[in-house]
C-alpha cells in the first residue's frame, strides 16, 4: 500500500469516528437535556450547554461536509466537547461534578486524531482540573443539581461517559485493529509469497550455473587441447563458487545474508577435493567471526577466494606434498562494515616481480579487478614462505557493476 493510500485511509478512518461521535454525542445531548430538565427538575445552564452542545454539534457536521476539512472539523468538535463539559461541570459541583469523567474521553479523542492533539488536550485538561479544583477550594460554588436529584446525576453522567467510551471509541477501536490484523495478514502473505518466489529463483540460478558447468565439463572431454580443458575447468570453478551461494540462500532461512564462514569452509572442500589428481595434503585453517554479507559482497569475494586458492593448489604444492591454507577474516574496528581477509598458502610462492600489471594471468587480473568491486584492495603479502593476499573490502548495500566494474 502506497504512503497516499496509507494517509487516505487514516483520514477517512478519523472522518468516520468524528462522524459516530458528533451522532452519539449530539444525541445523547438532546435526551439528557429534556431530563435533566423534566425528570430530575434542573433547569439554568446545565441543559441550556446540552442543547448548544447538540445544536453546535451537529452544524459542524453540516458544515464539513461542505468543507471536507477533517482537521477543522475534529478540532471544532473537541472545542465544542471542552467548553461544554467545562460548563456543565461549573454549575454542577466543579471538581466534584460526575460529569468530569467526560474530558478524559476528549483526551481520548485528541489522541485518536494524533499524537500532538492527544498530549495537547491531556495538558490542556490536566489545566481545567486544576482550576476547577481551585475554583472549589476558593469560592462557594453553587450547583444547579437539586440534592434530591445528585445520585442520579451522577448515574446519567456515568453512563453518559460510558457509551461515549465503549459505544463508540471502543467499537472504533475494535474496528480499526481488525483491519490492521487483516492488513498484517496481507502483508505477511505477501511477504511469504516473495520469500518463496526468491528462494525459487535462487534454486534454478544454481541449476542454471550446474548447467553451464556440466556443459563446460562435457567441452573439455571432447578435446586433446590442454588449455582449453584448463580454461573450462577454471570457469567450472568460479561458476561454482557462485552456485553454492545460490544453494545456501534456498536452503537456509535469511535469503538477503550469506553466513560467510559455513559458505568459505563448503567452497575450500570443493576445491580440495578437485586437486586430488594431484594427489595433495591440503589442510585448510579458517579463523573468522560468524559474520553474514550480502550477496552483492558474497559473490566477487567467493570469485575472491576461488581464485587464490586455485592459484594455491595449482601452483604452489607440487604432487605428492603436504601444505596448509589459512583464510583469516577480522572487521575493521575504526569503521563499520569494513574488513580484512588474509589468504595464505606455505607453498613454493612465485617471484615478487610478476604481479597483475605484468603477468599475462587471468586469475590474479580478475583478483584485483574485484578487489575494486569490493570498494577495497588486494595486495601481495611479505611471507617467508609460500604466498599471501591481504584483501580490504566493504559490506554494503549496492548494486552489482560486473567484474570490471
Amino acid at each position: 500500500m502506497s504512503i497516499k493510500n496509507k494517509f487516505q485511509n487514516r483520514i477517512d478512518n478519523q472522518t468516520r469516528l468524528l462522524f459516530n461521535f458528533a451522532y452519539a454525542s449530539s444525541v445523547l445531548s438532546f435526551v439528557l437535556a429534556f431530563v435533566v430538565i423534566y425528570a430530575l427538575d434542573i433547569t439554568g445552564h446545565i441543559p441550556l450547554f446540552f442543547f448548544l452542545f447538540a445544536i453546535l454539534n451537529l452544524t459542524n457536521i453540516f458544515l464539513f461536509k461542505i468543507h471536507g476539512n477533517a482537521l477543522i472539523g475534529a478540532f471544532t468538535s473537541s472545542s465544542l466537547s471542552l467548553i461544554c463539559v467545562v460548563g456543565i461541570c461549573i454549575f454542577s459541583g466543579a471538581i466534584k461534578s460526575p460529569f468530569i469523567f467526560v474530558l478524559s474521553i476528549i483526551i481520548l479523542g485528541g489522541f485518536v486524531s494524533g499524537r500532538f492533539f492527544g498530549k495537547a488536550y491531556l495538558v490542556l485538561v490536566l489545566l481545567i482540573i486544576a482550576g476547577l479544583y481551585a475554583v472549589s477550594e476558593l469560592t462557594m460554588v453553587s450547583t444547579e443539581v437539586p440534592e434530591e436529584s445528585k445520585d442520579t446525576f451522577s448515574l446519567l453522567s456515568l453512563l453518559f461517559c460510558i457509551y461515549l467510551l465503549i459505544g463508540v471509541f471502543g467499537k472504533h477501536l475494535l474496528r480499526t485493529h481488525s483491519i490492521l490484523k487483516q492488513s498484517k495478514d496481507e502483508i505477511e502473505a505477501g511477504i511469504a509469497e516473495k520469500e518463496m518466489l526468491l528462494r525459487t529463483v535462487h534454486h534454478r540460478v544454481k541449476n542454471n550455473l550446474q548447467t553451464v558447468s556440466s556443459l563446460l565439463s562435457l567441452q573439455s572431454k571432447n578435446t586433446s587441447n590442454e588449455k582449453i580443458k584448463e580454461l573450462a575447468k577454471s570457469s567450472q570453478y568460479r561458476i561454482n563458487s557462485m552456485a553454492i551461494i545460490h544453494e545456501m540462500l534456498y536452503m537456509r532461512d535469511n535469503i538477503s545474508k550469506i553466513a560467510f564462514k559455513p559458505y568459505v569452509k563448503e567452497l575450500t572442500e570443493f576445491l580440495v577435493q578437485s586437486a586430488n589428481d594431484k594427489n595433495l595434503d591440503i589442510k585448510v585453517n579458517i579463523d573468522m567471526p560468524d559474520v553474514s554479507l550480502g550477496l552483492d559482497t558474497t559473490i566477487p569475494l567467493g570469485l575472491l577466494i576461488n581464485e587464490a586458492v586455485t592459484n594455491s593448489l595449482k601452483y604452489g604444492f607440487p604432487e605428492n606434498s603436504r601444505g596448509e591454507i589459512s583464510i583469516l577474516l577480522k572487521e575493521d574496528e575504526k569503521e563499520s562494515q569494513s574488513y580484512f581477509l588474509d589468504i595464505i598458502d606455505n607453498g613454493v610462492g612465485f617471484p615478487k616481480t610478476i604481479d597483475h600489471k605484468t603477468t599475462k594471468s587471468l586469475g590474479l587480473k580478475l583478483m584485483h579487478n574485484l578487489g575494486r568491486q569490493l570498494r577495497g584492495s588486494v595486495s601481495r603479502m611479505t611471507t617467508v614462505k609460500g604466498t599471501g593476499y591481504h584483501i580490504t573490502f566493504k559490506d554494503r548495500e549496492r548494486h552489482f557493476t560486473g567484474i570490471n566494474g
